[in-house]
């Protein structure tokens, strides 16, 4: 392909950030380009510099840090780089667009969606405001919102993160642009919505005929929609492929890396591998390193493979009461039953959790928000549960009531026999220390104002363990060690760990009581897939070592099937599937749980090939 045919053509990039600790290397001698209707996929982990890459096309870095320190981006002939300001505002939007990774804070919540749709619009055509508004709402329509006339006045928080990534979506294509640049755009979705916005966003780029550029550290997500594929390590570009090409013949240990750790839903690993696995990483000066590669071979394979604890089901006669045949249960492979006599460690009972709609003056009760609708389940110790199902479904909710951070209207929660649901708060403090959670976003959850020491040894003091200041340091130390992270971190602050580290940051938080139960609620759908499978990793491992009760709450369906052992599946607040994963994902009984599993994503090759095969035909 000649330079002048691509619509977009990187070539040297360098993007640095100058900051009082020296020159930060974030993008280094980048060399891309990108076909007329074609996707890119750019493919890395946080810090890699694939969204300073997006930032950099779209001349949206930060004047104060970072600046173009060498290279060009030509977009259609004309070079991105020496662009003046005035000139650049006209391309950007109009014929470069971009969605972001997160929809909830890229729009105004002040302001309706409609009104922000039409000032794009107005901003770069030149047309009155009731054909922007016409406009919008055609747009709206394309991108698959539903009753569009009536959407065009919601608010931002009144619309569901799919509705909003889709006003996103309509917004970056309401000036027809040539390029769409999509930084991370489903990374926050459950996979039914993921599926969709995937669809979408090819079913507008062979209609429209724009190029995409495709940014995610998800190769599963790239599988079904890039042409090529570019991976990026550290700012520099590492493998540059056709999409078939890089999951047939990966050459570096990187890109190998990344494809092996995402969990499928027919792996067979009960340890996940990591980048570690392929390739040893050493920083020889700042902007350097070196990369030597690791083979993989038979023994670490077995290793992965045969070490770990079988799955825990539940007993005989609770697996037949669900209608399993107790022959096909036997044939599992690496699954053992809890003995029928055995109580569950935990037992939620016709639980429900509703919260009131009120209105008028007086404000008085009109209905009520079903969150939880009488949900009855088992839990026996040792077990993990997974529980899925879309946002909205009532999983995180459960997992809230659990803990007492949610009201229950109905029903029990039986922890040993214990009622927590309707205990005092008093009487309900020596069953706190039992049952922890851990939630999605680790940075949120941790107080930035406390250093490391005092948010493990907080709950220490809550619960009076530990003799002295000094007993409870020493075993937030062991803990911090136990987590794989050091004793240095104990006198930092939140702010100055990576996500991956954060998070165990949190689960050492979690195991500082010696709980016996532990709440994951979507722990790792906020990290990059070489550091969620080190985070599951070392969850299957605590597991084993505490002998530890899981509740995994998760959108994601192939994470879910690699932890648990029983799945419920969750939908408007009802539990509509309990089982074996095992066995719900080979013959799932809903309609409803059949679509969850053919919305995730797939990195099978001959489902590749046949997309390949379908767009060179759309091409030809």
């Amino acid at each position: 392909m000649t330079e002048s045919a691509a619509l977009l053509d990187i070539q040297g990039l360098k993007t640095y950030f100058h900051t009082n600790r020296g020159v930060v290397k974030a993008v280094e001698d980048l060399t891309i380009h990108i076909e007329k209707g074609k996707t890119l996929g750019l493919v890395g982990e946080s810090g890699s510099g694939k969204s300073v890459t997006s930032l950099s096309i779209m001349k949206l870095l930060p004047d104060t840090a970072a600046k173009i320190d060498g290279g060009s981006i030509s977009f259609l002939g004309k070079d991105l780089v020496k662009l003046p300001d005035p000139e650049m505002r006209k391309i950007r939007g109009r014929e470069i667009s971009m969605i972001f990774q997160e929809p909830g804070t890229s729009l105004n919540p002040v302001f309706r969606v409609g009104k922000q749709v039409m000032e794009a619009i107005m901003l770069h055509q030149k047309v009155s405001q009731a054909e922007a508004k016409q406009r919008t709402i055609e747009l709206f329509h394309e991108v698959g919102i539903l009753e569009p006339e009536r959407r065009f006045s919601s608010y931002p928080h009144e619309m569901s993160g799919g509705q909003k990534q889709r006003v996103m979506i309509a917004m970056a294509l309401s000036c027809n642009p040539e390029l769409l640049i999509a930084d991370e755009p489903t990374t926050a979705l459950d996979v039914t919505i993921q599926a969709q916005i995937l669809n979408l966003i090819r079913k507008l780029r062979d209609e429209r005929g724009m190029s995409v550029l495709f940014i995610t550290h998800d190769l599963g997500v790239i599988a079904e929609i890039a042409d090529d594929v570019a991976v990026m390590f550290r700012g520099k570009l590492v493998e540059y492929k056709p999409v078939m090409e890089i999951f047939e013949n990966a050459e570096h240990p990187y890109t190998k890396g990344l494809l092996a750790c995402r969990p499928a839903l027919d792996t067979s690993f009960k340890r996940l591998p990591t980048v570690s696995d392929f390739m040893d990483f050493e920083e020889t000066s700042p902007g350097e390193y070196r990369i030597e590669e690791k083979k993989f071979d038979e023994s670490r394979f077995l290793e992965l493979t045969t070490h770990g604890r079988p799955r825990l089901l539940h007993p005989r006669s609770e697996l037949e009461s669900m209608g399993y045949q107790w022959d096909t249960v036997q044939n599992l492979p690496e699954s053992e039953c809890v003995q029928d006599g055995e109580k569950p460690i935990l037992s939620l009972d016709d639980l429900h959790v509703h919260y009131p709609i009120k209105s008028g003056v007086l404000r008085r009760t009109v209905d009520h928000v079903r969150a939880v609708d009488g949900i009855s389940l088992n839990i026996y110790r040792g077990q993990t549960l997974g529980l899925v199902g879309e946002s909205g479904c009532g999983k995180t909710t459960t997992g809230k009531a659990i803990v007492g951070l949610a009201p229950v209207s109905h029903g029990k929660i039986l922890l040993e026999g214990n009622d927590l649901a309707h205990m005092s708060r008093s009487g309900r403090k020596p069953f706190r220390r039992k049952v922890q959670i851990i939630f999605q976003d680790p940075y949120s959850s941790l107080n930035p104002r406390m250093m490391i020491s005092t948010i493990i040894t907080e709950s220490m003091i809550a619960h009076n363990l530990g003799s002295s200041k000094q007993d409870r340091r020493d075993r937030a130390a062991a803990l911090l060690e136990e987590v794989g992270l050091t004793v240095d971190y104990l006198d930092r602050y939140p702010h100055e760990f990576s996500g991956g580290q954060r998070q165990r940051i949190s689960i050492a938080r979690a195991l500082a009581v010696e709980p016996e139960f532990i709440i994951c609620d979507e722990s790792v759908s906020a990290l990059d897939v070489s550091v969620q499978a080190q985070v599951l990793n070392l969850l299957k491992d605590l597991q084993e070592q505490h002998h530890l009760t899981y509740i995994f709450i998760s959108h994601d369906l192939s994470v879910v099937k690699f932890m648990s052992d029983m799945m419920a599946v969750m939908n408007q607040g009802k539990l509509v599937e309990l089982g074996p994963s095992e066995l719900i994902y080979q013959a799932p009984q809903q309609d409803y749980t059949k679509r969850l599993i053919e919305s995730v994503p797939t990195d099978d090759l001959a489902q590749i090939r046949l997309r390949v095969e379908h767009r060179k035909k759309q091409n030809s």
